[in-house]
């Protein structure tokens, strides 16, 4: 139990990680909202502003927090340099640095790196956690940098699918719109004249009076491009909470397709099928 003297308002969480700085703000959280974090004997929030005089108590086995759980991913393809999977909704790419008993793509990839480590190790890009489909992953340093080349050169081809509400304003068009961090929402990202340069091309495949099946090709790669482009044109993807989407059981936005070129020099296109939700959705 610690009594705190501080000289501003500073979140729970916050401090939490402060305390115990190999935990992720996710993990601390979590402790928080499970029981384990309590302010003057009572429990909290993550968000509660921590005013002098708390009593803070953490509770939790570091032992437990060790262990990270043990979960199976979808194999596409697999050899000596690198694996393509299909990524499940709600499971994380990476950890943000610090310690986090989740089990990630990252934590499963690892027994199968010869060369590279972290929490990184092996991540050549990334899909947004509640994103499903397809990912490469490098197993060694050479497939590392020669794979990431072909993203930052945009060689590497990424075909994804949306279900939107309403009609977009065309059958298909370019969207061509900065996109920057969203300073009022550090967690969120927002068209900005002062932003990077951002290019989605889409085309509607299928739509049924309430929903639309949008097919888009980034042509940059924008953390959240995808989100944050059609949110501006006033139809965010269902699901997506974070940018004004409808309610729904998860985001329904799935990488579908891949072209790339693997370290053993072919070019490859693989392919997660759209998960049977999408359809369910666009045959209501």
């Amino acid at each position: 139990m610690s009594n705190l003297n501080i000289s501003r308002a500073k979140r729970l969480d916050q401090y939490v990680v402060e305390q115990y700085p190999r935990l992720s703000r996710a993990y601390a959280a979590k402790l928080i909202d499970d029981g384990s974090v309590l302010v003057n004997q009572q429990p909290s929030k993550p968000g509660y502003k921590l005013r002098e005089g708390d009593a803070i108590t953490i509770t939790y086995d570091p032992a437990e927090l060790a262990r990270v759980p043990v979960i199976d991913l979808p194999v596409l393809y697999e050899d000596g340099d690198c694996v393509v999977i299909n990524k499940p909704a709600g499971i994380l790419t990476h950890s943000k640095g610090a310690f986090n008993a989740e089990a990630t793509v990252a934590t499963w990839l690892r027994s199968r790196l010869d060369g590279l480590s972290g929490e990184r190790g092996g991540i050549v890009h990334r899909l947004d956690r509640a994103t499903s489909g397809v990912m490469i992953c490098a197993k060694t340093p050479a497939a590392m940098k020669q794979l990431q080349k072909q993203f930052s050169t945009r060689n590497a081809k990424k075909t994804y699918y949306a279900v939107i509400a309403g009609r977009l304003p065309h059958e298909h068009a370019v969207i061509d719109l900065p996109v920057q961090r969203n300073p009022k929402r550090p967690q969120a990202f927002r068209v900005d004249a002062n932003g990077k340069s951002a290019q989605t091309e889409y085309w509607v495949r299928e739509q049924n009076g309430r929903y639309e099946l949008v097919e888009l090709r980034p042509k940059t790669g924008r953390t959240h491009q995808l989100r944050v482009h059609l949110s501006e044109l006033g139809h965010p993807i269902v699901g997506d909470p974070l940018y004004g989407g409808e309610p729904a059981d998860r985001l329904y936005l799935h990488a579908e397709q891949l072209e790339i070129t693997l370290p053993n020099r072919d070019r490859r296109t693989f392919t997660a099928p759209l998960p049977r939700a999408f359809r369910g959705m666009i045959e209501l």
